[in-house]
């Protein structure tokens, strides 16, 4: 059985320490806060649940019992074939804790970070064991949202790298790789792009944040979720892309050349967004409403599942 550390038991590495136990990965997870690791199996334990009830999950209690608390980070790395690191989000801590997991994890073992904007350069440089790190950034929630960027340093083995992709195929995960080191990966560059487009349009007074979430919910929302801006744009014109970029290339670059510049996220414009935007800002309607998106991202999950691929062309 593959064994798999999960080091740091907040949000993301409970949400990791669900996707590889319900694959049949052991589980050794381990906090700098031993209670907090503890306590997280009871949201763990949850999870599994409500996978289970969309028929995500064979059998939610055998997969909780391959995840035990670790009593310390040398026993959570003991025979391990990946690290999936979770801890704060900056250089410093980053650069300690991998130093740490390279002293006492196997030799063999892949040493992955979830960070979200760091690339792996920036806490792996000095380390004897550099070639088996990279970062291994997923989506909230990962038990939900499988894609893995697998974003390795210049110096990072590429059977180390293929090696980790086999691992996350396994454990239902859909990884992609990056050739090259780009602060914030794919995802979140993609993602900054629309945020910083729906802040201008608000900010602008063009349309109201409610028909901002609505077109891409009820509009482009509904293509993404099985298909990708490339093969949409395939489908746009007879011609696919090179005659949709013909056809429609310099219109968009005007808008885009007409968005740049400034920054979208200013008080000002912030302050617009929340004139209009109904609900509390606490943490108790985010829990809420997290809840509700889990169920919803759940449903679509086993949706996508059931569904037949296209055809490949």
């Amino acid at each position: 059985m593959t064994k798999i550390a999960i080091v740091g038991s907040g949000l993301i590495g409970r949400a990791w320490a669900t996707v590889f136990a319900s694959h049949g990965f052991e589980v050794a997870m381990h906090d700098v806060d031993r209670s907090a690791a503890k306590a997280a199996r009871a949201h763990i334990a949850r999870n599994l649940r409500e996978l289970a009830g969309y028929g995500l999950v064979a059998d939610p209690k055998a997969s909780l019992a391959r995840i035990r608390v670790a009593e310390d980070l040398r026993d959570a790395l003991k025979n391990v074939s990946l690290v999936q690191e979770n801890g704060p989000e900056t250089i410093e801590a980053k650069s300690a804790l991998f130093a740490e997991m390279d002293r006492l994890a196997p030799r063999s073992a892949i040493l992955a970070s979830s960070t979200s904007f760091i690339v792996a350069s920036r806490f792996s440089e000095g380390l004897k064991g550099r070639r088996r790190c990279l970062v291994a950034h997923p989506v909230n929630p990962p038990h939900l949202v499988p894609i893995v960027e697998i974003a390795p340093a210049p110096w990072t083995d590429p059977d180390v790298v293929e090696r980790a992709r086999k691992i996350y195929l396994k454990a239902g995960q859909v990884p992609i790789t990056l050739r090259k080191e780009m602060p914030g990966f794919v995802l979140n560059r993609l993602q900054a792009v629309l945020l910083a487009e729906a802040f201008r349009i608000v900010g602008a007074g063009v349309a109201s944040p409610q028909d901002v979430d609505k077109t891409i919910r009820d509009g482009l929302g509904l293509r993404w979720s099985f298909m990708g801006p490339f093969e949409t744009i395939e489908l746009n014109a007879p011609g696919g892309i090179p005659d949709y970029c013909e056809r429609y290339g310099k219109s968009l670059t005007d808008m885009v050349n007409q968005s740049a510049g400034g920054d979208p996220f200013g008080a000002e414009t912030v302050g617009r967004i929340m004139a209009e935007w109904s609900g509390h800002q606490d943490a108790a309607r985010v829990a809420e409403l997290s809840k509700w998106r889990d169920g919803r991202l759940a449903a679509l999950k086993a949706h996508k599942r059931a569904a037949r691929r296209k055809p490949n062309g």
